[in-house]
């Protein structure tokens, strides 16, 4: 839910004469836009050199896959959307992997993207490229300035949708158009976006209540939507009411407050056996905010945890997500915390002194208590030099309550899964579905760029690092006290595991030679640590955190000790037909 409160400037209060760049500016100022992430190109510079004036910051950045990364966090943990932008062609193509990982995570933001000029299209031009054509697919519509006098009412349709549909939008406008003069009135968000889509068709909600209130044993599934909505609040209120055992989605730990006595954890890969175990019992499952993905619901831990007979109640602001990967008993398009808030006032009216049951809590403590257990267990077995779930740990130990961690994908990042737990919303920042590596770090910067005065970690394998180790010149040069905490097994270690369990350790490709990252921190001006023993941990954590400059921890972790593989459903052992490959067949080295 986007911060509101803003004031449009009085120039463009009411219709006036003003330029393209100046139309397309005073609109960031009316949705709060603050940063713009990007590099600088001669497309947008008449544009770009408003900035100061108005108050927006230019945030450059080392390669623009980084600026959607950042801009993507920065959204999650404020609310506002965020904007990006980069020169025609290269510049803006730079992005794709970042914005279809945006696409994904349902994260509204605007790509401004300057495109070849009018005079010249299709004459495959100097950085010319059918940018529209290559986002389409990964962004929820793409929007083409066809005339100067539309650049303001085109980009306010641009975040109409960015907020109303979740997601990125590109807003598409030739070099040319930022150029000449145009009348025209700039307007207030609220005069042409709405921001809550209300609380649901009142005969579902009160199925949705009749549903909870017979439930033998119901459970909440809390997701990214009722972080967004800000209804994580009356989500406690409904669990507390029926004692309900509340999950999270997958690498939504920040979902529930870790804390409640009803809490068990994240469901999906490397989540909670408390969550799994819990979810597995269900006759009746209320999923707020979550589409319920389809890896984000696979067995994990040889455990097939969701439970086929259950009855779901989905709500989600976006009708595509009802029932699209589970069938439902009661689907409710709205806005998480209003619906939340009605099914509450239904919960109160139909079973007003609630139902405190004993011993579900009970229940609940023994499985909390015993993953807790064989966490901490698993932790403690030795590695050279550090057990990776050692140093996660750790980390988590010494990092504050308050802290925001975003996470790469890759094993050990995907270990921490089990280990990050939250007390606050708009704490964990993760790569999500899209998977891809190397975003943990610019996401950092952008959740620093969002709340300053937090700390903000990141934890990266040393692979994803090689993809975003270049950021640091950026938080060096703004000054982002951002901590990465990388974790260095000298391979890419979720990669290595398949070719442990299926291809008969052969490594191909898996294994990284890479400098000393600390080192390397040092010489662009950040702190660098190298740590090899897990006791260190909470020392470099302290330093750190007290001198509030950008860090690098290059923690060196067992490169032997690996997770499950992600894709178990996906992989196969290996059948070789050829004579010339035979050796490789599983038949002949699985005996």
């Amino acid at each position: 839910m986007e911060k509101q409160g803003v004031t449009v400037s009085k120039e463009a209060s009411k219709k006036v004469k003003m330029t393209p760049s100046e139309a397309i500016v005073e609109t960031l100022v009316s949705e709060n836009v603050k940063e713009v992430y990007g590099i600088v190109g001669s497309a947008f510079m008449d544009m770009l050199d408003l900035f100061p004036t108005a108050g927006i910051h230019f945030l450059p950045v080392r390669h623009e896959q980084s600026a959607a990364h950042m801009a993507d966090a920065y959204t999650r943990v404020s609310g506002v959307a965020g904007v990006v932008i980069g020169q025609n062609g290269p510049g803006i193509t730079n992005m794709v992997t970042s914005v279809a990982a945006a696409n994904q995570a349902h994260t509204p933001m605007v790509i401004i993207s300057p495109s070849a000029g009018t005079p010249t299209i299709g004459w495959d031009g100097f950085q010319e490229a059918d940018q529209v054509s290559i986002f389409e697919a990964i962004t929820k519509e793409t929007v083409r300035v066809t005339h100067k006098s539309r650049v303001a009412d085109c980009l306010r349709t641009a975040f109409r949708i960015a907020y109303a549909e979740r997601g990125p939008v590109l807003y598409d406008i030739p070099r040319d158009l930022f150029y000449g003069e145009l009348e025209d009135q700039i307007l207030a968000p609220h005069q042409y976006r709405v921001n809550n889509r209300g609380s649901g068709d009142p005969t579902s909600v009160k199925k949705a209540a009749e549903l909870l209130k017979t439930a033998k044993y119901p459970v909440i599934i809390s997701g990214r939507g009722a972080v967004d909505a800000d209804g994580v609040d009356t989500i406690s209120k409904i669990a507390e009411h029926l004692t309900i055992p509340t999950a999270v989605s997958y690498m939504h730990n920040d979902a529930f407050p870790a804390d409640h006595p009803l809490a068990v954890g994240s469901i999906g890969y490397m989540g909670s056996k408390a969550a799994m175990h819990t979810l597995k019992k269900a006759d009746v499952v209320l999923a707020i905010g979550t589409r319920l993905s389809v890896f984000g619901t696979l067995p994990c831990y040889d455990i097939d945890y969701f439970p086929k007979e259950a009855k779901i109640i989905q709500i989600d602001i976006n009708p595509r997500n009802i029932a699209r990967t589970h069938p439902v008993e009661v689907g409710i398009i709205g806005d998480a915390k209003s619906t939340a808030d009605e099914l509450y006032n239904q919960l109160k009216e139909t079973v007003p002194h609630g139902n405190k049951d004993l011993g579900r809590l009970e229940e609940i403590s023994k499985l909390k208590g015993e993953w807790e257990q064989e966490l901490v267990d698993l932790a403690m077995k030795d590695g050279e030099p550090i057990n990776p779930r050692r140093a996660l740990l750790e980390l988590t130990k010494a990092l504050p309550d308050n802290t925001i961690i975003s996470t790469d994908i890759g094993n050990v990042s995907s270990t921490a899964n089990a280990y990050l737990k939250f007390n606050q919303t708009r704490r964990h920042i993760a790569a999500l579905t899209f998977g891809n590596t190397g975003f943990a770090y610019p996401a950092a910067l952008g959740a620093q760029l969002a709340e300053p005065d937090s700390p903000v970690a990141a934890i990266i394998g040393d692979g994803a690092w090689g993809m975003s180790l270049h950021e640091v010149s950026t938080a060096v040069e703004q000054n982002i006290p951002v901590i990465a905490c990388v974790f260095n097994n000298k391979s890419w270690a979720a990669e290595k595991k398949n070719q442990v369990d299926y291809y008969d350790n052969r490594f191909i490709g898996s294994n990284i030679e890479a400098p000393d990252f600390a080192e390397v921190a040092r010489s662009m001006g950040a702190l660098g640590y190298t740590i090899e023993k897990p006791e260190d941990m909470a020392p470099v954590i302290k330093d750190v955190l007290q001198k509030r400059k950008p860090a690098v921890l290059n923690i060196y972790v067992d490169g032997t000790q690996l997770a499950p593989p992600f894709r178990k459903d996906a992989l196969k052992m290996p059948t070789r037909l050829l004579d010339k490959y035979k050796h490789l067949d599983y038949g002949v080295w699985g005996k």
